[in-house]
């Protein structure tokens, strides 16, 4: 990723936006913290956020017009939340003068022509940078309009006291001070720059542009006026109410252009956010509880302590983290998708790859799009991981133990054990291709070729078949040549067999030949049972289920496939079963822990995401905190994180993706394929009663399936076997659940033992005279401890490596 591609990432991440109350706020007080920290009671800390941005805070913080509140996103829910009387409680808590460092005095001199609050603004903001001030006012006190406020509201002893700051910032404060043309002349050619208190000056004739309502005239952007070095601002009660927060922004901005014009700068770039503006930050609003607002006991003294912070606690800290609220990967990683962005830059071009917790973010991802689906600006954070796995490929920096156990997989599934290419028993030509993906094969090979008879029966001239992987395990792992060199021969065996029209039962499949063949039509098997119909008489699985209620898993790469979607739903229905949707489902249906080889490279995470799914995940009170510094809790039920929440429904799950189906009933929630219903294998069985299936035994499937395929054909079935594959071996069930989480195959315990028996590369425990060997055929090194069981052997344990050790670096 280059630069401009990290700041187009980072664009499109709308997280770190500001909240509709300070983008509304003319001088973009930090709304939320501040009324975050008046709810937890801390007065000090809210007082310091106002006086980040108020001048004169005892003043401010008692009038401001507080057009926030009209844009808080509570609003949407009942009365928004009372910022104005929060402000006032605030300063009326925290007493005592504002501290400001005086910084050395600069040469330039400015004179602000009237003590208005926009005048005094400008003064206040260009003596905290050094700046010279002379302060001309006609009347006898500073302030302006501030005196017309009522006392109760606005105690005079507290004007006096915020104003007294100007003169410990040396200020030259000069009252009673006439103004007329001739002085106002005088005083342009003294000073380097001059600041106009429109309202102060409203009535002076001076030879300045003004505009219809008799103020002076000013550009909107920089304040500046029809004469070089003099700006104006200020006078909103002349064109309408008055205004305290605008007052100020005026006498901000005119600080701000007097000091670019002075530095002889650019005055009015990137200006464009300065006061109020529309921010882009989204935030959800429904299902938030209705809570009233507090009203004050005591309507003349306003909220008490504990009033204000109950009203405060009403806030609900606006955010968008909308992907991280559906996305438990996202989640662990405590932060949002602008920030991993940043990371992965970070990781390709300062650290080149060197961090292992930033390799393992890039490839823990599933792909599987919930993320742009929910995201207000469309941010696919699987695309960006992607992009990461694909350069880390190039830059030969991808350790290679995250993917390898899933395109040896891969590789299996296109080599001799399963690959098979051919028209139906009888027939030279296919009109169409059953495409049944490699995981379907082995999760359920029966009805695979079930289904694929039923096809023939059904469908007119010739139905092929093609056992393959569709390369999706490359793609994920960011390894385009080989994901190109498996469609590549894919394409090549579909023309050799004539171009027939593709039907799939795998909805990941169907995607990418879609994408990567688009000349080649492909329709899921779903809409082609729709069509012909389904089998009658067979689908006699347990009574007891028809009628009952369930739930249908949509496999995440179907939220493009509405189409597919309808179809399963329709031949659920058909089969008697009554629908319980799922909240996560359809197009933001969520990924099963496969997908993106989340299983591979990070399987504790995809555990964690299954036991959401089925509800065994436990409960606890982890609170989630964003960088800049702010919480937000939200419990959810049946989660053990404050934004990630899934739904669990007590009822049976029926799945349409092998995948998700092996997952889910690995995982103990009674989930059945839907081809398991429409082609069951005994007459009142319960297909939501098989459990899990292990990885040995995948690949056992898929050879059954070849073979059955092949003898229908009247070709040999079998596999010429390896001398390794003649091998048997016995373990407990312990030990053979054990060793299958580890990822580690019969076949490879086979290869180990016949190393270690055929070179005695191996040792012997004298107390239980068990034999432990290894053997290392690529980046993994497998260890076995065994034992001789007359002409078998018994396997007690085994695990593995899956790194190459190169040597020691010297």
């Amino acid at each position: 990723m280059e630069k401009n591609e990290l700041l187009e990432w980072e664009n499109k991440c709308i997280q770190e936006e500001p909240p509709e109350c300070t983008a509304s706020c003319p001088i973009h007080v930090d709304v939320r913290l501040f009324v975050k920290n008046v709810g937890a009671g801390d007065w000090d800390a809210a007082h310091k956020v106002l006086n980040k941005s108020m001048p004169f805070l005892g003043i401010l913080g008692r009038i401001c017009d507080h057009p926030c509140e009209q844009n808080c996103k509570r609003s949407e829910v009942e009365e928004p939340i009372a910022i104005g009387a929060l402000e006032r409680r605030c300063v009326e808590n925290v007493q005592g003068k504002r501290r400001i460092q005086l910084l050395p005095r600069k040469d330039t001199r400015i004179a602000v022509l009237g003590a208005g609050l926009a005048g005094l603004t400008t003064a206040f903001e260009l003596l905290k940078k050094g700046f010279a001030v002379s302060l001309y006012e006609r009347s006898d006190r500073l302030g302006g309009f501030l005196w017309e406020i009522s006392e109760d509201l606005l105690p005079r002893e507290i004007i006096r006291e915020e104003l007294a700051v100007l003169e410990d910032l040396k200020a030259d404060i000069r009252l009673e001070a006439s103004l007329d043309a001739e002085k106002f002349e005088k005083i342009c050619m003294e000073y380097d720059a001059v600041y106009l208190d429109r309202d102060a000056v409203y009535e002076i004739e001076l030879p300045i542009q003004h505009d219809s309502d008799g103020l002076v005239f000013i550009d909107s952007v920089t304040a500046a006026t029809s004469r070089e070095g003099v700006f104006a601002g200020g006078g909103t009660c002349r064109s309408g109410p008055y205004s305290p927060v605008f007052e100020t922004l005026a006498g901000k901005k005119g600080a701000l252009s007097i000091e670019r014009y002075l530095q002889k700068a650019k005055i009015d770039h990137a200006r464009e956010n300065e006061g109020p503006f529309k921010t882009r930050l989204f935030t959800k609003t429904e299902g938030i509880a209705k809570v009233p607002r507090v009203q004050a006991s005591d309507a003349r003294v306003g909220l008490i302590d504990e009033e204000a912070i109950r009203e405060a606690s009403r806030c609900i800290q606006c955010e968008c983290m909308e992907c991280v609220k559906v996305c438990l990967y996202m989640e662990r990683y405590r932060a949002y998708p602008k920030k991993y962005a940043r990371e992965i830059f970070n990781n390709e071009h300062v650290l080149f790859g060197s961090s292992r917790t930033k390799n393992l973010f890039v490839n823990s991802c599933t792909t599987c799009g919930l993320c742009e689906t929910v995201c207000p600006n469309d941010f696919y954070v699987g695309e960006l991981c992607l992009q990461a796995r694909r350069t880390l490929h190039e830059q030969k920096l991808m350790p290679p133990s995250f993917h390898e156990f899933a395109l040896l997989d891969m590789a299996h599934s296109n080599g001799k054990h399963f690959t098979v290419c051919r028209h139906e028993p009888g027939k030279s030509e296919s009109a169409y291709l059953y495409f049944p993906s490699c995981q379907l094969c082995a999760t359920s090979p029966e009805e695979v070729l079930s289904s694929y008879l039923y096809l023939q029966e059904k469908l007119t001239g010739g139905v092929g078949i093609m056992l393959r992987c569709c390369g999706a395990p490359a793609y994920w792992a960011g390894q385009d040549q080989l994901f190109k060199e498996s469609v590549e021969e894919i394409r090549k065996e579909w023309e050799q067999i004539g171009k027939p029209r593709v039907i799939t039962a795998c909805s990941t499949c169907a995607s990418i030949l879609a994408g990567q063949l688009p000349e080649m039509a492909i329709d899921s098997i779903w809409k082609t049972l729709e069509e012909c119909g389904l089998p009658t008489g067979n689908n006699s699985f347990s009574a007891a289920l028809k009628g009952t209620t369930i739930s249908v898993v949509d496999p995440c790469i179907t939220r493009h496939a509405p189409e597919t979607r309808e179809n399963v739903r329709r031949i659920v229905t058909s089969l008697g079963f009554a629908l319980e949707e799922l909240p996560l489902s359809g197009n933001q249906a969520e990924c099963c822990g496969y997908g993106g080889l989340m299983y591979n490279a990070n399987p504790k995470l995809a555990d964690d995401v299954i036991s959401h799914r089925v509800g065994t995940a436990p409960v606890s009170s982890q609170t989630f905190k964003s960088p800049d510094g702010w919480y937000r809790k939200q419990l959810m039920q049946n989660t053990d994180t404050v934004y990630y929440r899934t739904a669990v429904s007590e009822h049976d799950y029926i799945a349409y993706c092998a995948m998700c189906r092996d997952n889910l009933a690995a995982a103990g929630k009674r989930t059945a394929h839907l081809l398991e219903l429409i082609f069951p294998n005994d007459v009142g069985s319960d297909p939501a009663s098989r459990g899990a299936i292990s990885w040995s035994e995948r690949r056992e499937n898929r050879a059954l399936v070849k073979e059955n395929i092949l003898r229908g054909l009247g070709e040999k079935g079998k596999v010429v076997s390896a001398e390794h594959e003649a091998i048997k071996v016995l373990m407990t069930a312990e030990v053979f659940r054990k060793i299958d989480r580890r990822r580690i195959l019969k076949d490879d315990i086979r290869k180990v033992i016949n190393y270690a028996e055929k070179t005695g590369k191996k040792l012997r425990n004298k107390e239980t005279g068990n034999f432990l060997a290894y053997y290392q055929p690529e980046n993994v090194t497998f260890w076995v401890e065994y034992s001789v069981d007359g002409d078998n052997f018994r396997v007690h344990n085994a695990y593995c490596h899956r790194m190459k050790i190169v040597g020691t670096k010297k």
